[in-house]
């Protein structure tokens, strides 16, 4: 909901301004024009066109002190100076001159040799050893292109060498990185080594082309060369790297304070991204008197924040704002494409805290929900690796419940309302949108997205956004680490939502998985609502078998009653339907059955699996899967005497698969195999008049059943002949009679019936 305004972002914050003639105590009758300004570490340093040089602790930035004033001679202006630490000293270029100072300026500046005409000057930027007592620099005289090394000795003493590189004519500018002097002159840019001295040229210059300027940047191994209002970016051996820079305006000086490169011209300061060359900040700056347009910082560049920016009287120090107070700020003002975007820069630039990323991205998360961007919000969710899931809790249920305590009780930058459930923050958010609309036709700016204000949403659909939204961020949330509590509030959370939406596939597919519903939270809901199948399902899940299997009892009478009916696509109800129907409750009831050795348990339920599926029946008492075997005599006595089929194979898997050898269930077997075969036999001669092909099929069964008979007959030791012979004995089964007779020893018999 929350729109776009145009970005007004700000890299610099102002911190304090200087007069330095007044806190230096000069009178106004010898007022100080400021030519030069450098920073290093805490310290400023400010030149002037009068020769004088003038110190100012920077140790409280917004309450600049002054320390020293040390002149250097009146006739000298100052145009340039360079912080040397690692020989504690100051070296200062003043009217072709090279002078040397100490860094606090207690002492008289004293020449560096008898060097004259200097036409530029620049220290040399290598990953050298930082407690080296050394420096070198390379000077520009006349046509002579010098190395200066200069080495502290006991006693603060410098030891000075200098060598010559190469003859370079007409220098304008200096860069020295590692072994490469990159030298600027009216035409154009080369590249020379401070060991070997060949050079090479990088480029020419137009001849309409302004002053030519070089800055080494941050890092130690990228130069940036000017040409007009274009700042080339190439490498210690010269080659481009990376995107130009281009310029609002031609520069009079750059500085750096990582990752920004700053351009002073045009009585303005312009900030710039140094990455990707993006305009971020214009600050205005009122001059008065001559002079160019000064900015300074810290010549390392990297882990400085300040910068200062001088006019010829005024000196203004700023710093850096933190990417946290960027952030902060374009989320205060709404403008969330452009906090994303600061985001991603300051990610990519390593400027940000893993732990940080995912904090913004949690806070932006929440500010899109109060705005009704519920599918951006949750992308942001999810974007964050310390968002914890509980902190969603409060969208869905309202405070207390049972997870109360594991919602976190932070407000992030508190740039959003504590959450609430989330039809009181569609509500809420509605109202906005009707003060907005109402403001709008008033003439009113509003930060209301224009979309909301061209097409408001209804409240249903935006509540059912909302929950498919949180659906979807708890789906994710079950693949993390949680505790147990809260795995508890995201698997029951997800049940209230499904159930929200009515997702009946998505609710039994959880309820039936391995969850961490909590059942007390749920039963009522469920039951209430009709939602008996899920909640048989969870009770399954949880071990809670008896009321699951009451469940599927339930639902699998009422589907042979009718009373529960599945619609097909043109609405009608089927039969097929209703069969398929109850058919899923015994097979759901069978998978529990299978696992239990709860006898009273399984022989409760039996009776109506076996009556939609005498399968699922024999599967169940024959299941392998429980750890305790139910008793034989229990099962015998609670199948009912019709399930002649369960009966048998049930007696046939305990002898042939368990090994039992108890002769009551062989003759038992035995026995109502026999009945079966008689009565088989009986009813192929009742009803002969069938055609061939049901005569066909009736006696490959009569005779696969006898086969069967006489197989355990003639295998089994342990059943009562005499017993099964008293049911076969006025029947036509001969062979199985042979068997029986055998079996008792009478071989006379079975002679008899052989001949037969």
């Amino acid at each position: 909901m929350g729109s776009q305004p145009p970005a007004s972002r700000a890299a610099l914050e102002p911190l304090a301004t200087l007069d330095p003639a007044a806190l230096a105590g000069v009178p106004a009758s010898s007022p100080l024009t400021v030519r030069a300004a450098a920073l290093s570490a805490h310290l400023l340093y400010l030149g002037t066109g009068g020769g004088k040089l003038l110190l100012f602790s920077l140790q409280d930035p917004s309450n600049p002190e002054f320390l020293r004033l040390l002149p250097i001679g009146a006739t000298i202006p100052v145009s340039a100076i360079l912080p040397l630490p690692s020989v504690a000293r100051l070296l200062v270029h003043a009217d072709g001159l090279l002078l040397l100072a100490d860094p606090l300026l207690t002492r008289p500046v004293r020449r560096l040799g008898s060097l004259r005409n200097v036409a530029a000057v620049a220290a040399r930027r290598a990953s050298a050893d930082p407690g080296s007592p050394s420096c070198s620099i390379a000077v520009s005289v006349g046509k002579k292109l010098l190395r200066v090394d200069l080495t502290l000795q006991d006693g603060d003493e410098l030891d000075v060498q200098t060598r010559e590189i190469a003859a370079v004519e007409g220098v304008k500018a200096l860069a020295w990185v590692d072994d490469s002097v990159f030298v600027a002159t009216a035409t154009g840019y080369s590249l020379f080594s401070s060991i070997a001295g060949h050079g090479v040229a990088i480029f020419t210059l137009p001849e309409s082309s302004g002053r030519p300027r070089v800055r080494p940047l941050s890092g130690g191994d990228e130069v940036m060369l000017l040409v007009d209002n274009v700042g080339v970016v190439v490498d210690r051996f010269g080659q481009p790297v990376g995107s130009s820079l281009v310029f609002n305006t031609t520069p009079d000086c750059i500085a750096e304070v990582f990752p920004y490169v700053i351009v002073a011209g045009d009585s303005k300061v312009d900030v710039y991204r140094r990455r990707n060359g993006a305009h971020l900040q214009t600050i205005p700056v009122a001059r008065t008197g001559q002079g160019v347009l000064i900015v300074a910082s810290d010549d390392d560049g990297i882990g400085t924040e300040l910068v200062v920016i001088a006019t010829a009287y005024k000196v203004f120090c700023y710093h850096k704002v933190s990417t946290v107070e960027q952030i902060k700020a374009s989320l205060r003002r709404k403008n969330y494409k452009e906090a994303i975007s600061l985001l991603e820069e300051f990610e990519t630039d390593g400027e940000i805290s893993k732990d940080m990323i995912s904090f913004v991205h949690a806070q932006l998360g929440f500010l899109l929900f109060f705005d009704l961007r519920f599918e951006d919000a949750v992308n942001h969710f999810l974007l964050s690796e310390t968002m914890q899931p509980s902190e969603i809790f409060p969208f869905i249920m309202r405070d207390p419940n049972r997870w109360s305590d594991l919602v976190p009780r932070k407000r992030y930058w508190g740039l959003h309302p504590p959450p609430k459930p989330l039809e009181e923050v569609i509500d809420d958010g509605l109202v906005i949108v009707q003060q907005a609309l109402f403001l709008k036709k008033a003439g009113v700016d509003t930060v209301v997205d224009e979309d909301f204000l061209s097409n408001p949403p209804s409240r249903t659909d935006l509540l059912e956004l909302a929950i498919r939204n949180i659906i979807r961020y708890l789906c994710a949330s079950r693949v993390k680490n949680l505790s147990s509590l809260e795995m508890e509030g995201v698997d029951t959370f997800l049940m209230y939502l499904y159930r929200a939406l009515d997702l009946v596939d998505d609710m039994e597919r959880l309820a039936s998985s391995q969850n961490s519903c909590v059942v007390d939270e749920l039963e009522s809901l469920l039951d209430d609502s009709g939602h008996l199948r899920t909640l048989a399902f969870l009770y399954g899940s949880k071990g809670m078998r008896s009321k699951a299997l009451a469940i599927w009892r339930i639902l699998a009478r009422n589907y042979i009653a009718g009373l529960w009916k599945d619609q097909s696509e043109n609405g009608s109800c089927g039969t097929s339907v209703d069969k398929r129907s109850e058919e899923i409750a015994a097979r759901e009831a069978a998978k529990i059955l299978k696992t239990s050795s709860d006898e009273d348990l399984v022989l409760e339920h039996l009776g109506w699996v076996a009556d939609i599926d005498q399968e699922l029946a024999i599967a169940v008492l024959t299941s392998e899967m429980r750890e305790n075997q139910l008793s034989p005599e229990k099962v015998v006595a609670a199948v009912d005497t019709e399930k002649v089929v369960i009966h048998q194979r049930y007696l046939q898997w305990l002898i042939e698969d368990q090994g039992c050898d108890d002769p009551h269930y062989h003759t038992s077997y035995a026995l109502s195999l026999a009945k079966s075969a008689i009565e088989a036999v009986h009813m192929e001669s009742k009803y002969r008049g069938k055609g061939d092909r049901e005569i066909d099929s009736d006696a490959q069964f009569i005779y696969l059943l006898r086969e069967k008979l006489q197989l355990f007959l003639q295998a089994s030791d342990l059943y009562d002949p005499e017993d099964v012979l008293d049911v076969i004995a006025e029947s036509e089964l001969w062979l199985e009679k042979a068997i029986l007779y055998r079996k008792m020893g009478q071989e006379n018999i079975v002679l008899q019936i052989l001949a037969l």
